[in-house]
Protein backbone atom coordinates (compact mmCIF):
# COMPACT_ATOMS: atom_id res chain seq x y z
CA UNK A 1 0.00 0.00 0.00
CA UNK A 2 1.02 3.61 -0.48
CA UNK A 3 3.15 5.42 2.05
CA UNK A 4 2.01 8.80 3.36
CA UNK A 5 4.26 11.42 4.90
CA UNK A 6 3.13 14.44 6.84
CA UNK A 7 5.04 17.67 7.35
CA UNK A 8 4.52 19.09 10.83
CA UNK A 9 5.51 22.48 9.51
CA UNK A 10 8.23 23.09 12.09
CA UNK A 11 11.91 22.60 12.45
CA UNK A 12 11.85 20.77 15.78
CA UNK A 13 12.75 17.12 15.94
CA UNK A 14 9.71 15.31 17.28
CA UNK A 15 9.17 11.62 17.91
CA UNK A 16 7.48 9.50 15.27
CA UNK A 17 4.40 8.82 17.39
CA UNK A 18 3.90 12.55 18.06
CA UNK A 19 2.60 12.89 14.49
CA UNK A 20 0.06 10.10 14.88
CA UNK A 21 -3.50 11.22 15.77
CA UNK A 22 -4.52 10.51 19.36
CA UNK A 23 -7.08 7.73 18.86
CA UNK A 24 -4.99 5.84 16.30
CA UNK A 25 -1.91 6.11 18.50
CA UNK A 26 -3.70 4.82 21.60
CA UNK A 27 -5.34 1.94 19.73
CA UNK A 28 -1.94 0.88 18.40
CA UNK A 29 -0.39 1.08 21.89
CA UNK A 30 -3.20 -0.97 23.45
CA UNK A 31 -2.95 -3.63 20.73
CA UNK A 32 0.82 -3.93 21.19
CA UNK A 33 0.52 -4.16 24.98
CA UNK A 34 -2.21 -6.80 24.74
CA UNK A 35 -0.07 -8.76 22.27
CA UNK A 36 2.88 -8.70 24.70
CA UNK A 37 0.70 -9.88 27.58
CA UNK A 38 -0.78 -12.61 25.35
CA UNK A 39 2.75 -13.76 24.50
CA UNK A 40 3.29 -14.38 28.21
CA UNK A 41 -0.18 -15.52 29.28
CA UNK A 42 -1.57 -17.00 26.08
CA UNK A 43 -4.13 -19.49 27.41
CA UNK A 44 -5.56 -17.07 29.97
CA UNK A 45 -5.84 -14.25 27.44
CA UNK A 46 -7.42 -16.34 24.69
CA UNK A 47 -9.87 -18.10 27.00
CA UNK A 48 -11.10 -14.83 28.50
CA UNK A 49 -10.72 -12.12 25.86
CA UNK A 50 -10.90 -13.78 22.42
CA UNK A 51 -14.35 -14.04 20.84
CA UNK A 52 -16.12 -17.38 21.30
CA UNK A 53 -19.52 -18.55 20.09
CA UNK A 54 -22.21 -17.54 22.63
CA UNK A 55 -22.91 -21.13 23.74
CA UNK A 56 -19.21 -21.91 24.24
CA UNK A 57 -18.10 -22.49 27.85
CA UNK A 58 -15.44 -19.82 27.24
CA UNK A 59 -17.85 -17.09 26.10
CA UNK A 60 -18.06 -13.84 28.08
CA UNK A 61 -20.21 -10.82 27.25
CA UNK A 62 -17.22 -8.50 26.84
CA UNK A 63 -15.50 -10.58 24.16
CA UNK A 64 -17.08 -8.83 21.12
CA UNK A 65 -15.10 -5.78 22.24
CA UNK A 66 -11.92 -7.27 23.69
CA UNK A 67 -11.20 -9.60 20.76
CA UNK A 68 -10.58 -6.47 18.65
CA UNK A 69 -7.38 -5.83 20.62
CA UNK A 70 -5.96 -9.35 20.35
CA UNK A 71 -3.96 -10.95 17.55
CA UNK A 72 -2.82 -14.42 16.62
CA UNK A 73 0.78 -13.56 15.85
CA UNK A 74 3.28 -10.81 15.13
CA UNK A 75 2.49 -10.41 11.42
CA UNK A 76 -1.25 -10.42 12.09
CA UNK A 77 -0.67 -7.56 14.51
CA UNK A 78 1.82 -5.76 12.26
CA UNK A 79 -0.31 -5.63 9.12
CA UNK A 80 -3.43 -4.59 11.01
CA UNK A 81 -1.61 -1.83 12.87
CA UNK A 82 0.19 -0.67 9.73
CA UNK A 83 -3.13 -0.36 7.90
CA UNK A 84 -4.64 1.39 10.92
CA UNK A 85 -1.76 3.86 10.91
CA UNK A 86 -2.01 4.61 7.20
CA UNK A 87 -5.78 4.88 6.73
CA UNK A 88 -6.91 5.51 10.30
CA UNK A 89 -4.64 8.55 10.53
CA UNK A 90 -6.22 10.06 7.43
CA UNK A 91 -9.76 9.44 8.68
CA UNK A 92 -9.11 10.75 12.19
CA UNK A 93 -7.62 13.95 10.79
CA UNK A 94 -10.75 14.46 8.70
CA UNK A 95 -13.34 13.44 11.30
CA UNK A 96 -11.72 14.16 14.63
CA UNK A 97 -11.23 11.66 17.44
CA UNK A 98 -14.85 11.18 18.55
CA UNK A 99 -16.28 10.44 15.11
CA UNK A 100 -13.32 8.23 14.22
CA UNK A 101 -13.78 6.12 17.37
CA UNK A 102 -17.51 5.74 16.66
CA UNK A 103 -16.70 4.50 13.16
CA UNK A 104 -13.93 2.19 14.35
CA UNK A 105 -15.99 0.46 17.02
CA UNK A 106 -19.23 0.31 15.02
CA UNK A 107 -17.42 -1.47 12.19
CA UNK A 108 -15.48 -3.73 14.57
CA UNK A 109 -18.58 -4.76 16.54
CA UNK A 110 -20.54 -5.08 13.32
CA UNK A 111 -17.90 -7.43 11.98
CA UNK A 112 -18.20 -9.56 15.13
CA UNK A 113 -22.00 -9.63 14.71
CA UNK A 114 -21.79 -10.80 11.09
CA UNK A 115 -19.16 -13.41 11.99
CA UNK A 116 -21.31 -14.76 14.85
CA UNK A 117 -24.40 -14.73 12.64
CA UNK A 118 -22.67 -16.90 10.06
CA UNK A 119 -21.52 -19.23 12.84
CA UNK A 120 -25.15 -19.47 14.00
CA UNK A 121 -26.20 -20.57 10.50
CA UNK A 122 -23.44 -23.18 10.51
CA UNK A 123 -24.43 -24.32 13.99
CA UNK A 124 -28.09 -24.65 13.01
CA UNK A 125 -27.15 -26.79 10.02
CA UNK A 126 -24.82 -29.04 12.02
CA UNK A 127 -27.30 -29.45 14.88
CA UNK A 128 -29.93 -30.77 12.48
CA UNK A 129 -27.39 -33.26 11.15
CA UNK A 130 -26.24 -34.20 14.65
CA UNK A 131 -29.85 -34.92 15.59
CA UNK A 132 -29.81 -37.53 12.84
CA UNK A 133 -26.72 -39.12 14.34
CA UNK A 134 -23.94 -37.51 12.30
CA UNK A 135 -20.64 -37.84 14.17
CA UNK A 136 -18.96 -35.39 11.79
CA UNK A 137 -21.57 -32.75 12.64
CA UNK A 138 -21.03 -33.28 16.35
CA UNK A 139 -17.30 -32.83 15.84
CA UNK A 140 -17.90 -29.62 13.87
CA UNK A 141 -20.15 -28.24 16.60
CA UNK A 142 -17.54 -28.91 19.26
CA UNK A 143 -14.77 -27.37 17.13
CA UNK A 144 -16.79 -24.22 16.49
CA UNK A 145 -17.52 -23.73 20.19
CA UNK A 146 -13.87 -24.15 21.11
CA UNK A 147 -12.37 -21.95 18.36
CA UNK A 148 -11.45 -18.38 19.37
CA UNK A 149 -11.61 -15.41 17.01
CA UNK A 150 -9.12 -12.57 17.45
CA UNK A 151 -8.01 -9.47 15.59
CA UNK A 152 -8.89 -5.91 14.66
CA UNK A 153 -9.37 -6.90 11.02
CA UNK A 154 -13.12 -6.22 10.95
CA UNK A 155 -12.58 -2.61 12.02
CA UNK A 156 -9.57 -2.33 9.71
CA UNK A 157 -11.67 -3.37 6.73
CA UNK A 158 -14.22 -0.80 7.87
CA UNK A 159 -11.49 1.85 7.68
CA UNK A 160 -10.69 0.77 4.13
CA UNK A 161 -14.33 1.23 3.20
CA UNK A 162 -14.42 4.63 4.90
CA UNK A 163 -11.31 5.78 3.06
CA UNK A 164 -12.59 4.49 -0.30
CA UNK A 165 -15.88 6.34 0.12
CA UNK A 166 -14.18 9.59 1.11
CA UNK A 167 -11.51 9.37 -1.57
CA UNK A 168 -12.81 6.93 -4.23
CA UNK A 169 -10.35 8.04 -6.90
CA UNK A 170 -7.25 8.00 -4.69
CA UNK A 171 -4.70 5.55 -6.07
CA UNK A 172 -3.64 2.74 -3.74
CA UNK A 173 -0.57 0.60 -4.42
CA UNK A 174 0.16 -2.94 -3.30
CA UNK A 175 3.62 -4.31 -2.69
CA UNK A 176 2.55 -7.80 -3.76
CA UNK A 177 1.24 -8.07 -6.37
CA UNK A 178 2.88 -4.81 -7.52
CA UNK A 179 -0.26 -3.15 -8.86
CA UNK A 180 -2.00 0.18 -8.34
CA UNK A 181 -5.71 0.97 -8.59
CA UNK A 182 -8.28 3.45 -7.40
CA UNK A 183 -9.52 2.97 -3.84
CA UNK A 184 -13.11 2.26 -4.92
CA UNK A 185 -12.02 -0.71 -7.08
CA UNK A 186 -9.56 -1.90 -4.46
CA UNK A 187 -12.31 -2.22 -1.84
CA UNK A 188 -14.78 -3.84 -4.24
CA UNK A 189 -12.20 -6.47 -5.20
CA UNK A 190 -11.40 -7.13 -1.54
CA UNK A 191 -15.11 -7.53 -0.78
CA UNK A 192 -15.51 -10.02 -3.64
CA UNK A 193 -12.48 -12.01 -2.48
CA UNK A 194 -13.75 -12.17 1.11
CA UNK A 195 -17.21 -13.26 -0.02
CA UNK A 196 -15.81 -15.94 -2.35
CA UNK A 197 -13.34 -17.34 0.19
CA UNK A 198 -15.94 -17.25 2.96
CA UNK A 199 -18.58 -19.10 0.95
CA UNK A 200 -16.19 -21.66 -0.53
CA UNK A 201 -14.30 -22.23 2.72
CA UNK A 202 -10.91 -21.55 1.17
CA UNK A 203 -8.29 -19.77 3.23
CA UNK A 204 -9.10 -21.66 6.41
CA UNK A 205 -8.34 -20.09 9.76
CA UNK A 206 -9.35 -16.60 8.58
CA UNK A 207 -12.65 -14.96 9.61
CA UNK A 208 -13.63 -13.89 6.10
CA UNK A 209 -17.18 -12.96 7.07
CA UNK A 210 -15.85 -10.72 9.85
CA UNK A 211 -13.85 -8.84 7.21
CA UNK A 212 -16.95 -8.64 5.03
CA UNK A 213 -18.96 -7.47 8.04
CA UNK A 214 -16.53 -4.62 8.63
CA UNK A 215 -16.94 -3.52 5.01
CA UNK A 216 -20.74 -3.78 5.21
CA UNK A 217 -21.09 -1.80 8.44
CA UNK A 218 -18.57 0.75 7.19
CA UNK A 219 -20.66 1.23 4.05
CA UNK A 220 -23.92 1.54 6.02
CA UNK A 221 -22.49 4.11 8.43
CA UNK A 222 -20.92 6.12 5.60
CA UNK A 223 -24.22 6.14 3.70
CA UNK A 224 -26.02 7.32 6.83
CA UNK A 225 -23.56 10.17 7.30
CA UNK A 226 -23.82 11.02 3.61
CA UNK A 227 -27.60 11.24 3.89
CA UNK A 228 -27.23 13.52 6.92
CA UNK A 229 -24.61 15.58 5.03
CA UNK A 230 -22.00 14.75 7.65
CA UNK A 231 -19.63 12.66 5.55
CA UNK A 232 -16.71 15.06 5.83
CA UNK A 233 -17.76 16.91 8.98
CA UNK A 234 -16.15 16.69 12.40
CA UNK A 235 -19.40 15.12 13.59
Amino acid sequence: MSYYYYDNGGGSRRGFMSNVPTAVKNIIIINVLVYLVTSLKGNFMYENFALFYPTSPFFHWWQPLTHMFMHGGFWHLFFNMYTLFIFGSVLERVWGMKKFLIFYFVTGLGAAAVHTGVEWLQMTHWMSQAAEGSVAAQTSIHALKMTPTVGASGAIYGLLMGYAMLYPDAVMSLVFPPISMKAKWFVLIFAAIELFTGVTGTGGGIAHFAHLGGLIFGFILMMYWKKKRRLYSNY
